[in-house]
Order: structure tokens, then sequence, then C-alpha cells
């Protein structure tokens, strides 16, 4: 569909580049095309669903009110949270991995058509994803018999616009004072951050009242009692997801204003980081130390040292270890809540198990199988099975810290349920960390970019199955001793 669209327009026009930056973020995704026709599928029956909604509620009146419009503030701060991140992520991805802008710059084309372009596709992007979840169901609603609600898509429409521009200046600044390569490690924590940051205020909310309501309950009630969704502002996206004129005019104006305003401001400021990123280096530095200092004594010090250093440079895979570090963060409020004992030591060993065995197996997969030099290490003077044994010791040493957290905290409470804890959580990780290893298929580390685990479905489920297994046995001790 979008390579017929570009046939029907010139050539380096602005739509044209939009719909080629669409086109490469859904390249991007991958998937073959299986995956593409299933999408289809359950897309057609998610349509189906929306149909049938849109049926029971034909003769239903909705109208807006100072609930509806909270609800609606609350879930499109929920889902701006969401597409900060995929315009941070897709900013980075546009700066540094995209490839083309050498060739779009080097084109007699306008800078400013590229930028406007680049911004049109993140945000493009962005509210294709939302959208797919949203518009199946909203649209038939929408069309049989409440119009009014179509607002919503331009509700949808200027958060993904504000979105883009949030992203895309965020990373051109990271870009212009800390460095490129500086920029993509903190874009990816900021993107970490951004994309958890509502869970984590509702898990707050939730610790900071004795009763057993959930967390985003607490929140929309606190904000009910505060007025937010009757205010002039805190009211604006409700009224406009239900049709008001004058309050979609201000929030798509207002962003379609952004959005432009975005797009001068930074047409220099993109170039000059693009041409300070590039392939060279943050800063330049002399050498320090000699070349000793990168070599070490012993085949694991070796390999670990090559692992630490390898993850250091990759910022998607701190992202993601991030991203699980900040989804236990709740679960350490609730073991140290009010300074009390600990009242949950096996949920929590169970989860400290399933969560060791999931990264230690991500790691140990970068580790045997993301290898830019297998044929060296088939040749060298060491046997194949120390190697191996030394690329899980430092998959799991990776993931100590992480692994570390939860028995720390169940020990508060008991020491002999945090050994146990501690026990099961290495014994997970080796576990699932040695298949891994076991089956490792060396390629190229540039290959590995999109993380898509190889192997198959079958041992990543069985993998799965170990940690879980081992998990529940974990908790079960735990709550017996």
């Amino acid at each position: 569909m979008i390579g017929w669209a570009m046939r029907r327009l010139p050539p380096g026009g602005l739509a044209w580049l939009t719909l080629h930056e669409l086109r490469g973020n859904l390249r991007a995704a991958g998937g073959g095309r299986t995956r593409w026709i299933v999408g289809g599928l359950v897309l057609l029956g998610y349509t189906g669903l929306g149909i049938f909604f849109s049926t029971m509620l034909a003769d239903t009146p909705i109208r807006g009110g100072p609930i509806a419009w909270l609800a609606v503030l609350t879930a499109s701060l929920l889902l701006f949270t969401f597409m900060i991140t995929q315009s941070l992520l897709a900013a980075q991805r546009t700066l540094y991995e995209a490839g083309d802008l050498d060739l779009l710059f080097s084109a007699p084309l306008d800078p400013r058509t590229v930028v406007s372009a680049k911004l049109l596709g993140i945000a493009g992007g962005v509210m294709l994803t939302f959208s797919l979840f949203l518009l199946p169901i909203l649209v038939p609603v929408a069309a049989f018999g409440h119009p009014g609600l179509l607002g919503a898509v331009a509700l949808l429409v200027a958060l993904a616009l504000t979105a883009a521009c949030i992203g895309l200046g965020v990373t051109l600044a990271l870009a212009r004072t800390a460095g490129p390569r500086a920029a993509r490690t903190v874009g990816q924590i900021l993107a970490a951050l951004a994309g958890a940051s509502f869970f984590l205020v509702t898990q707050i909310f939730n610790q900071e009242h004795e009763n057993r309501q959930s967390g985003l309950s607490l929140l929309f009630e606190t904000m009910r009692t505060r007025g937010y969704g009757n205010g002039a502002i805190g009211s604006l996206p409700g009224r406009a997801a239900f049709g008001e004129p004058l309050a979609i005019l201000l929030l798509f104006g207002g962003a379609a204003l952004l959005f432009a305003l975005t797009g001068w401001a930074m047409r220099h400021l993109f170039l000059q980081s693009y041409r300070a990123g590039g392939t060279r280096p943050a800063s330049k530095r002399a050498a320090k130390g000699g070349i000793a200092r990168h070599f070490q004594q012993g085949l694991f010090a070796t390999i670990f040292a090559k692992e630490l250093r390898l993850l250091l440079r990759d910022p998607a895979l701190v992202f993601q270890m991030l991203l699980r570090i900040v989804y236990l963060a709740p679960i350490l409020l609730v073991a140290f809540r009010d300074g009390r004992a600990l009242p949950l030591a096996p949920t929590l060993a169970f989860t400290s198990v399933v969560i060791a065995g999931q990264l230690v197996s991500s790691l140990a997969w970068l580790a045997a199988s993301a290898e830019d030099a297998p044929d060296l290490l088939k040749v060298a003077p060491v046997a194949k099975d120390d190697l191996d044994f030394a690329k899980l010791l430092a998959a799991m040493a990776l993931a100590a810290p992480l692994g570390l957290l939860l028995p720390i905290a169940i020990a508060f409470q008991t020491i002999l349920g945090a050994l146990v804890a501690l026990v099961f959580t290495a014994g997970a990780g080796a576990a699932v960390g040695y298949l891994e290893v076991a089956h490792a298929q060396p390629a190229p580390r540039s290959t590995f970019q999109r993380r898509q685990r190889g192997g198959g479905i079958v041992r990543n489920l069985f993998e799965f199955l170990i940690a879980l297994i081992l998990g529940l046995v974990a908790g079960v001790l735990v709550y017996l001793v």
C-alpha cells in the first residue's frame, strides 16, 4: 500500500519522503510474510470486536463529564509516556542506524524537507503503533451513532506529534552536549524511564496506602479529588476525545504549531548533531596505560572483560537491563515498606528466580551467539567446553547485581530463606544459560541488533518452564523455612 502511494507522488517531496520513513519503520519491525498474515487476521478479528461493541452501544448515549474527562486524561498520560519511549528510540534509529542521511543531505533536497519528513516519520510510526490498538474499536463505535468520538483520533495525532518533537529534540540535545556515543546510552536510559514512569507512579501511590486498592485507582482518585478533570487544561484531552470543536482545535492546532516550530528550530541543530555523530568517537583522548591493560590473566577474566566492555558499548542491551531493574523497584518498595519485615518472601523468591533466568538467558545468548570471531576461537589453544563455561560464568556474573536484589530483601526476614532464593536464582541462571551456550550458533554481533532470539520457540519455552519450576520450588521452600 505504501509503495503504491509512493509511485503516485513526486519523488523527493515531503509526502514521498514521509512515506519512505514509514516504510522503513515497518521494515525495522521485522517479521516475514507469515507474521504479517497472522497480524492481519488478528486485526480483522479486533475490528469485528469493534463492530460488535458498536451494535451494543448504538442506542446508548455516551457523553462527556468530569469523570469521563479525567479517565481520558489518565489514559492520555499513559499513552504519552509510551509514545515518548518509542519516539526516543525512533529518533536514535534515525540519527545513528538508518544510514540514509548522507544520501538525503547530499541530494538536491531542501534540508527542511528532510527534517520535516523525519519528524513526520517518527510521529507516524508512533501513531500507527497505537492506532492499531485503538481505532479498530473506536471507529466502528463512532460510525454507529457516536460521531463525536472521532475527536479521539485528533487527540491521538496531537499526542504523537508532540512525542515526536520531544523525542527528536532530546536526542539531538544529548548528541550535542554529551557526544554521540554517550547520547545513545543516555537516550536508552531515558526511554526506559519514560516508558516505566506511569507504572512507577501508580506503584508508589499503592505503597503509600494500606488498603487493597490498586495504584492506578488510587492515582485516579487523587486526581479526581484535586479537580484535574474539571480544570480548563486538564479537561482539554477529554473534551477533544468527545468531539468538542474548540478543544480539538486547541490541542491539534497547538501540536501542529509545535511541530512546525520544531522543524524550523532543529534544521541546523539536526545537521550539526548528525555531522558530529557520524562514525567518529564522542571525544578525542590520548590512550593511557599502554596496551597491556586490555589483556587479562586467565580465560574467565579475559572473557568477562570482553563481555562487560561489549555490554557497556551496547545501548539497546543496557535499555533492556534497566527496564528489568525499573520494574523490580515496586517489588522492593513492598519489601521495605514502612521499615517492616518482608511480608512476601516466597513471592519475591519466585520472582527472583524467574527474572534471573530470563536475564542470564539473554546475556548467555549474546555471549555465545553474537560472536564476531568464531573462526579465531575454533583454532585457539582452548577447549570449547572451557570457553563455553567461561562465557556462561561471564553472563552469570553480569546478571549477578540484579539477581542479588531480591535475596537481599528476603534476608531482612529470614537468612535461610535468602540463601535458598540465592541458590535457586543462581541455579536457574546456570540451567537456562547452559542451554543457550550449548546450542549457540555464532554469527557477527552486528546481526543481533534487533535482538531476535534464535533456537526456535520450543527451546525458549523450555527455558522459561525451567525457570518457572525452579521459581515455584524456591517459593515453597522459602515459605516452609
